[in-house]
């Protein structure tokens, strides 16, 4: 109950708009509605929005180094070369791999994958894997979803003999890698039409540059889109543009062929039978590929990714699984932990940001708590372990906060950093941290006016007698959602308890409602996780708004379900 909500009604030129998609695309006057609020008012754009296209994607070689990539990849494959497919320690990093190595294996080139180990090697190019690759024989590293400041390493891997690609979509610093190619739609001089690809989506591109170049259809690259849909939901980049057309494509296959390796994890996490959303992807898939790298090392999860015999898939499957469930441990008592600070720091005064430190806390699940915090208190939240005589720090920012920004105005203290507006982690010196704190707090309150506080974008106000399976249907074609193209919500007004309202869960923290919309008389059902504190008003018999977005119910076929995200009392609504 301590959400603004934001609503804005439609223009009287935005609901003519409307009112022709009605005609021109055959959704409900909602939906149509929740197309022109996404900046889409025309029949061209809406018909390539509800259907996108492969056809489509950009042309590679718009990429700045595209040609010279694919020249040395050419060469390489050709001669037999060994080739190195090297990729971050998360989701974006092994589904990157994956991509790449799959496809390299499957036209016989001689590949390797290898993600580094996050606790020995820490992230970015590690020295012992060029190490290990040189003794190796290998002499080109395609480098994935890291590597743009990598510039002493790619050095180094030079005079072992090693050529490198980089692919990376994290910001550049002031000069690149003197590496054969550089791939990043974020560099200043790229004119790629589109910027926000994931590490993985870069590497797609560059396989398919490589299939173009070699004239090998695109059906040899059309099973890497479920990989590309499960990095762009995990990674949380904008589900818009050239994202939008690979996570539509990709969700598409992971639901009717998915691969063993991704079909093993569907069903650990119990998605076997039913449409996997990017919600499901972002929660359970991608938390268990996650969890290998936070628990012991990424490696296992490109093991999945790979996998070919669907029961060796099934047994990687369970060990990631085993995986996660030590990672959610960890996570609920750093968490815990955290919070515990946070109530100490704030007895005195609320800060603009949250900034922890603890010697003790585990590198793999700082970013994870960084993302909790900043989503419990609004703020942005920078989470701080020790490593040695090093400190590494994970942060994450709410809405419209730059973090990397905040992060990059501490570069005097920092001995590395890299990441994008939304999350970015940074090395330093653990005797540096309590002046990074106050260095970076210092920031913040510059470039925050206001305390932030929580808010709900409301995308229309409708009433329960406005909910069925047409809406529902309407909605599945807006799909996929994510960053750029949220899941609608909406806001009812004046409902009540229908009677049967109660609070659930091991803990009591959510509440398993019945409503009754007091303008149409109809009734709903929700669910309202971790908000039991509202369960007393909610049984007081006074009136109510909600803010939901609607589900399909799992437990009563063919029945909808509202997710209620806010509740407050009537007259706040």
């Amino acid at each position: 109950m301590t959400a603004d909500w934001q609503y804005v009604k439609l223009s009287g030129e935005q609901e003519s708009a409307a009112r022709e998609l009605v005609a021109a695309t055959g959704l409900g006057i909602i939906a149509a509605r929740l197309l022109v609020k996404r900046g889409i008012a025309t029949e061209g754009e809406a018909k390539s929005f509800l259907k996108p296209l492969l056809g489509d994607l950009h042309d590679p070689f718009l990429m700045a180094g595209m040609h010279a990539a694919v020249k040395r990849l050419s060469q390489a494959v050709a001669g037999g070369e060994k080739i190195m497919v090297y990729g971050d320690y998360d989701v974006d990093g092994c589904t990157a791999v994956a991509v790449v190595y799959k496809v390299l294996r499957s036209l016989n080139a001689n590949a390797e994958h290898y993600i580094p180990n996050r606790y020995d090697e820490g992230y970015g190019v590690s020295l012992r894997a060029i190490d290990y690759a040189a003794e190796s024989g290998v002499r080109l590293m395609i480098i994935l979803d890291c590597g743009v400041k990598a510039s002493a390493e790619v050095n180094y891997a030079k005079e072992r003999g090693i050529d490198v690609i980089i692919c990376d979509h994290h910001f550049p610093g002031d000069e690149l890698p003197a590496a054969v190619a550089v791939l990043n739609p974020k560099r200043a001089d790229d004119s790629y039409p589109f910027k926000e690809l994931c590490g993985c989506g870069v590497g797609f591109k560059l396989m398919q540059a490589f299939c173009i170049e070699n004239k090998i259809p695109f059906s040899r690259l059309s099973p890497m889109l479920e990989l590309c849909a499960v990095s762009i939901a995990a990674d949380i980049v904008p589900v818009t543009g050239e994202n939008r057309i690979l996570a539509y494509h990709g969700l598409r296959q992971l639901n009717r062929c998915p691969s063993p390796g991704l079909k093993a994890l569907v069903n650990i996490c119990g998605l076997e039978g039913r449409e996997v959303s990017m919600a499901d992807i972002v929660f359970k898939i991608g938390a268990r590929i996650n969890a290998a790298g936070r628990v012991e090392n990424g490696d296992s999860s490109v093991k999945l990714l790979v996998e070919n015999d669907a029961a060796a898939a099934l047994i990687l499957a369970k060990e990631i699984d085993r995986y996660n469930t030590q990672r959610k441990d960890i996570d609920r008592r750093m968490t815990l932990a955290a919070n515990k600070i946070v109530s100490r720091h704030e007895a005195t005064g609320i800060e603009p940001a949250i900034v922890l430190y603890d010697a003790n806390w585990k590198k793999g699940v700082i970013g994870i708590v960084a993302s909790r915090l900043s989503e419990m208190y609004y703020r942005p939240a920078v989470v701080i372990c020790r490593d040695g005589d090093k400190a590494t720090g994970s942060a994450r920012s709410t809405t419209g906060f730059d973090i990397y920004g905040a992060i990059k105005s501490c570069a005097s203290l920092l001995s590395g950093f890299g990441g994008h507006s939304n999350a970015a982690g940074f090395t330093l010196n653990w005797d540096d941290v309590p002046a990074f704190r106050q260095m970076f707090l210092d920031y913040v309150s510059a470039h925050i006016d206001t305390p932030p506080h929580a808010t709900l974008d409301i995308d229309a106000e409708i009433d329960f007698k406005d909910i069925n399976r047409s809406l529902m249907n309407d909605i599945k074609r807006l799909a996929p959602f994510g960053a750029g193209n949220t899941a609608p919500r909406f806001a009812t007004h004046r409902v009540y308890d229908y009677g049967t309202s109660k609070v659930v869960g091991r803990g009591q923290e959510h509440i398993k409602l019945e409503l009754i919309d007091s303008k149409s008389g109809a009734v709903m059902d929700g669910i309202a996780f971790g908000q039991s504190s509202a369960v007393k008003y909610i049984k007081s018999k006074r009136s109510f708004g909600i803010a939901y977005t609607l589900e399909e119910n799992t437990h009563k076929r063919g029945a909808i379900l509202l997710q209620i995200e806010d509740i407050r009392p009537e007259e706040e609504a």
